[in-house]
């Protein structure tokens, strides 16, 4: 049998040492599921964060908009020359007209469904998609002043950059929260078990009278609190992930928490929690159980 498998299965009599029900143990378990629901939450939210800061960095980095402002009776002509000058640079990917409907459709969520968009002074607009390693704005701008003077083109860099920082840093945010939750998990169970030797010295020290070695007897505290731990960890992990799976889904329109949940294979992520929450424990608990045993030397 492996070494797990021994630790898993354990010696019965061992297990006596630490009775069952010890509130040390029972609050390990229970506060190790609360830890493991909020790291699988942190975790998808640096994992969403990841997401929007490369979407907003890669593809979205691609797309521009050139708006034509201009006299009524210059628009059509002002487009026509804006749509040759993009058509014939270098960099310029694709480019497409934007409807008034498609305009109406993007201002609806923010006027309302029955608001006259016609009635508003629109400017004409222009999809565009670029190849940014290729594409001369500079160029591109002059020859814009020249040919259309009512064109504006605009890289969204103004409001995509401070996104893009603020997804990154959203992202550092969460993991940080993931390792301060390791560390305050560490803290409760090494003070969980000190608090369990300390509470069962007698039968501590009557095992030591028989002959019981102190790595006998830490084994018995450590097996039990990481099964407590490992436990609570899956049962919080579980909720956390039927959280995640209630959140509405990126396909979903009218929601602001669009995207938060977890995408293909990182569905599998949230398995590590448990494993690294026992894993926790068992280091914990093995160091802190042979610390308060030395010094009862």
């Amino acid at each position: 049998m492996s070494a797990a498998g021994r630790f898993l299965r354990g010696d019965p009599g061992a297990g006596r040492v630490v009775p069952r029900g010890a509130r040390a143990a029972v609050s390990v378990g229970f506060l190790a599921g609360v830890m493991a629901f909020f790291a699988v939450l942190a975790l998808a939210l640096a994992l969403a964060a990841g997401r929007l800061a490369e979407n907003w960095s890669g593809e979205l980095a691609r797309d521009a908009t050139l708006q034509i402002f201009a006299p009524k009776d210059q628009v059509e002509a002002q487009a026509r020359a804006a749509l040759n000058v993009l058509r014939t640079t270098p960099g310029i990917l694709s480019v497409r007209v934007v409807t008034l409907d498609e305009q109406k459709a993007l201002l609806e969520p923010w006027l309302g469904p029955g608001f006259a968009v016609e009635t508003l002074p629109l400017p004409l607009l222009i999809a565009v998609t670029t190849d940014r390693a290729e594409l001369n704005e500079e160029s591109l701008a002059l020859r814009l002043g020249a040919e259309a003077p009512g064109a504006v083109f605009d890289n969204h860099a103004a409001w995509r950059l401070p996104l893009v920082t603020t997804a990154e840093r959203l992202r550092l945010f969460a993991l940080v929260c993931l390792g301060l939750t390791a560390l305050a998990l560490a803290a409760v169970v090494g003070l969980a078990a000190q608090a369990a030797v300390a509470a069962n010295g007698q039968v501590i020290q009557t095992l030591r009278l028989i002959g019981a070695r102190d790595s006998y007897i830490s084994h018995a505290f450590t097996r039990r609190f990481t099964l407590r731990a490992l436990g609570g960890a899956v049962i919080g992990t579980a909720a956390g992930l039927a959280l995640l799976a209630a959140l509405p889904q990126a396909s979903e329109q009218g929601f602001f928490l669009v995207g938060i949940g977890l995408q293909g294979w990182h569905w599998a992520l949230p398995v590590l929690v448990p494993l690294i929450a026992g894993l926790v424990a068992w280091a914990v608990t093995r160091f802190a159980t042979r610390a308060s045993l030395r010094r009862w030397s």
